[in-house]
């Protein structure tokens, strides 16, 4: 244990001295709802009821208490939720959750038993998810997991294969969440190749063309 802490506080005291601050140290890249359910192995809707800072490693674990409303996927890996695990620190990618308060979509990876989740995963308020975002949770990000959603940052942008959708979100919207990302699910059609989806709305029975945007 003691070979394995020095390094550690070296480390430490290194940042320390360059002024760089842990804060700062969490970059995740931007990812399409879709893509983020397709990569989970847990996703769930759960209202956190609790919190305990468990003291292993440098800055410790957070681990909140969750009242499971639903399972989205994940059922061959955890039958039921009680605990989600994250960094306590923010600079290391944990996440904060309000407690009994709100009721969250979470989605994380499966260590050990553990659910684990953080700032790169896709977590947000139940209430701020858009209609096609619930939707695409409950069951059309399923149908888009052979898909793959090609993000566009500079133009001119291709798909390059016919299981590629464009996401523009980041040029029409000047970041994330964008229109796609709210409204849109990359899906695979019966001829084989992947386009976007929005679907009809109980307003809108008319059909809507699978290709926009």
């Amino acid at each position: 244990m003691r070979s394995g802490t020095q390094p550690l506080l070296g480390l430490l005291l290194l940042l320390s001295l360059q002024g760089s601050p842990l804060t700062e140290a969490c970059s995740c890249a931007m990812t399409h709802p879709q893509d983020a359910f397709c990569s989970a192995d847990i996703v769930i809707r759960a209202k956190v009821v609790g919190k305990k800072l468990l003291r292993d490693g440098p800055f410790g674990t957070m681990r909140y208490t969750v009242k499971q409303m639903k399972m989205y996927k994940g059922f061959e890996k955890v039958q039921h939720v009680q605990h989600i695990y994250t960094d306590a620190s923010e600079g290391l990618c944990g996440v904060k959750f309000d407690i009994n308060k709100y009721q969250y979509l979470i989605t994380g990876r499966v260590y050990d038993g553990k659910v684990y989740t953080g700032l790169c995963n896709f977590n947000e308020r139940w209430e701020r998810l858009s209609l096609a975002q619930k939707k695409g949770i409950n069951h059309r990000y399923q149908l888009g997991c052979n898909c793959r959603i090609k993000p566009c940052h500079y133009l001119p942008c291709f798909v390059t294969s016919k299981n590629e959708c464009l996401w523009t979100d980041m040029l029409s919207h000047f970041g994330y969440p964008g229109y796609q990302s709210r409204h849109y699910a990359c899906i695979q059609q019966k001829e084989g190749y992947c386009s976007w989806y929005r679907g009809m709305t109980s307003r809108d029975k008319t059909a809507i063309n699978a290709t926009d945007p």
